[in-house]
């Protein structure tokens, strides 16, 4: 079965795929490296290409937007809206908790107060007493952020409209 034709064949494939493998290699060197041939011993090699790129301007800074001017032109009915977002794991009706405690009558009620609900984290205690507008306003920015370790999976409101006109359709549903 095995001759040594067939052996001297075998051994000739390897030794052509090797050949193959270090010229390859010796290609790729030279074309990767600046200036291929040519450098002494001493000399550093740069690899690869050197792209030019412009200076990139400083993006400019957001302007801060007063909590206050914008609780005066919040509006309950979009808040509704976007209470779509928080309805997953919160009630509105008094002690109807769900994986998150009811927020009827949340703002200005005291943190952790929920009536029945008992799995707060100490994270929110920590961070401030009561449950006011301008807390709320943060905690729905980032609320990990606002109160690390807290146990809200929600990853947050950016949009500084929405925060406020939730804030606002949740104070008027205990009225």
């Amino acid at each position: 079965m095995f001759d040594t034709m067939t052996f001297t064949k075998i051994i000739g494939g390897f030794c052509g795929a090797f050949l193959v493998y270090l010229l390859g290699g010796w290609a790729a060197e030279s074309i990767y490296h600046v200036g291929g041939k040519g450098h002494s011993e001493g000399e550093e090699r740069a690899t690869g290409y050197v792209i030019e790129v412009a200076e990139a301007e400083p993006a400019e800074e957001e302007e801060e937007v007063d909590f206050a001017t914008l609780m005066e032109s919040a509006d309950a009915g979009a808040g509704e809206r976007v209470w779509s977002q928080c309805r997953a794991c919160h009630q509105l009706d008094q002690g109807a908790n769900a994986v998150g405690p009811y927020l009827y009558g949340v703002v200005g009620r005291e943190i952790g107060a929920a009536e029945g609900y008992s799995a707060y984290s100490g994270a929110l205690s920590e961070a401030a007493d009561v449950w006011t507008p301008e807390n709320l306003y943060n905690f729905l920015e980032n609320p990990r952020g606002w109160a690390p370790g807290t146990s809200m999976g929600y990853s947050g409101l950016k949009d500084p409209e929405d925060r406020v006109n939730l804030i606002a359709f949740l104070d008027a549903t205990d009225e």
